[in-house]
């Protein structure tokens, strides 16, 4: 396959930024699109230029730190992480346009690299449980209800890739935070701490730049592990209880 590429170049936060573009020859089908930047990199090295920065670490769609804006979608046209799509979604000759997260609260540190370690802070807030239990209790010591027990495991599988904030036109991070707020508050050891946990989370959010929920739905559609809208609804449920 022949693949045109535009690519997004910045140095730094401070920095303009701006596209660069690059033509690459017999692309595997086969390969990740992942792969594929390593076979634009390897070509951009031996034409003596500098490689383009991007962030990967398990390549296996688990830590989500693959992220890129391609083609104007989050991790691209199909709903999975960047590090599992394949170059057979694509066809011979097409232009694909590569960029990285778009959001304050994701500043660019270098090419298609953003600093995410705003969700960390937003987790650090209080998406932990600090209530000493004493020792370890047995499994089936405190019972759980099937239904919370099933939500609390579908709203877990976010994995803080940041999809749903670069999908979201206000640059919204509600559903990777209602995501950290609902799974815990679905369980038992989580009711002490629920409703200080909503209120210092979403104080953090909001501290961090990211833009407020209307309900456009476009991060459930971008989410790699298809995290459902109604878990915002959720966190603003508890939300209101907190503040009555």
């Amino acid at each position: 396959m022949k693949i045109n590429l535009e690519y997004w170049r910045q140095n730094g936060p401070a920095d303009k930024g701006h596209f660069e573009t690059h033509t690459i020859e017999n692309v595997d089908e086969t390969a990740s699109f992942l792969e594929m930047l390593d076979q634009l990199n390897e070509e951009l090295f031996a034409e003596g230029k500098e490689p383009v920065a991007f962030d990967s670490d398990c390549r296996e769609g688990i830590c989500g730190q693959c992220g890129l804006v391609i083609n104007g979608d989050p991790h691209g046209p199909e709903v999975t992480t960047t590090c599992q799509l394949h170059m057979r979604h694509f066809q011979d000759g097409d232009t694909i346009t590569i960029e990285p997260w778009r959001s304050t609260g994701f500043p660019v540190l270098r090419d298609l690299v953003v600093d995410r370690t705003a969700f960390d802070r937003i987790v650090q807030a209080g998406g932990y449980i600090s209530v000493n239990t004493g020792a370890a209790p047995d499994a089936h010591a405190t019972p759980v209800a099937k239904p919370k027990a099933d939500k609390a495991f579908e709203v877990a599988a976010c994995i803080g890739c940041g999809a749903c904030v670069a999908a979201c036109p206000n640059g919204s991070a509600m559903l990777f935070t209602s995501a950290k707020v609902v799974h815990l508050g679905l369980l038992p050891q989580g009711q002490p701490e629920r409703k200080e946990r909503v209120v210092n989370m979403l104080a953090q959010h909001d501290a961090e730049g990211f833009g407020g929920c209307t309900n456009v739905g476009a991060c459930a559609e971008a989410c790699p592990k298809q995290v459902p809208l109604e878990f915002i609804s959720m966190l603003n449920r508890d939300l209101i209880c907190a503040s009555v």
